[in-house]
């Protein structure tokens, strides 16, 4: 069994305070796979599989550039250029799989580790609506301890109930036993939305896989679901619309910087 990868059963909330109050909340389960496990838990597990159909399946291409370039390389390369070194270290994706052939990833997070095991970075990986994707990649500070802290400016679109002169200020608790992924969006008078992913470990086995889609069928044609149902439930409440912008020309907005003492 292996050691790293592992299923996250949990909830997911979000709470909207300007300019109406929305306030949303849903269980799921993803999937923390680590990048150079993945085909040895395809050849252990029945119910996963690696680039082919199955009951949950992860397909490279639904991440990263979307091409057929290992996700490895392509996060080491986003690293180096923000000055990071992985030097060959773990890469961990936290992300729904594909359920029966289908899915969407609000947000993927992978957990980039220096040879040691040391926690360097952490890369945000974001899906809209729109067929657009795009990255941000944070430096992790040396001294975060069980609590990591980071903040940067949104570049990327959406969701068309949200304007883009917003920071976004990150909260997580790495993966261990539980892991906490929280999200502060904010503009010029204060927070506009939160949202807390909240989730525990168990181990990655047939059965868990089993009992988790008997809990959670289709989850993920759920999510897109609950996502028009609630854009259809803010626009009822009046909620103004924003223009939707050019995408960034970089696929990854990067903090540059070689772990600084403090990210806040």
């Amino acid at each position: 069994m292996s050691a790293a990868s592992a299923l996250y059963a949990g909830q997911v909330m979000h709470q909207r305070l300007r300019p109406r109050r929305h306030r949303l909340a849903y269980r799921l389960f993803m999937l923390l796979l680590d990048l150079d496990e993945i085909d040895a838990l395809a050849a252990r597990l029945r119910l996963f599989a690696r680039g082919r159909f199955a009951l949950f399946s992860f397909h490279d291409r639904d991440h990263g550039a979307g091409t057929a370039e290992p996700l490895r390389a392509q996060v080491e390369a986003h690293c180096a250029a923000a000055g990071i070194r992985l030097d060959g270290g773990a890469i961990r994706l936290l992300a729904m799989p594909r359920v029966l052939g289908f899915v969407f990833n609000p947000l993927s997070v992978y957990f980039c580790h220096a040879r040691e095991g040391a926690l360097v970075a952490i890369l945000y990986e974001v899906n809209n609506t729109f067929g657009e994707r795009h990255s941000y990649l944070l430096p992790v500070a040396a001294d975060s301890g069980a609590l990591v802290r980071q903040t940067i400016a949104k570049r990327f679109h959406v969701s068309p109930f949200m304007g883009m002169d917003m920071d976004y200020a990150f909260r997580v608790v790495p993966p261990a036993d539980a892991l906490v992924v929280a999200i502060t969006g904010s503009d010029a008078a204060g927070t506009v939305l939160t949202a807390v992913l909240t989730a525990r470990r168990r181990a990655l086995t047939d059965a868990a896989l089993a009992r988790a889609f008997l809990a959670m069928p289709l989850l993920t044609v759920k999510v897109v679901a609950a996502i028009g149902w609630e854009a259809l439930r803010l626009w009822l409440k009046r909620v103004p619309l924003h223009d939707h912008p050019t995408s960034p020309a970089d696929p990854v907005t990067l903090a540059t910087g070689k772990r600084p003492a403090h990210v806040s």
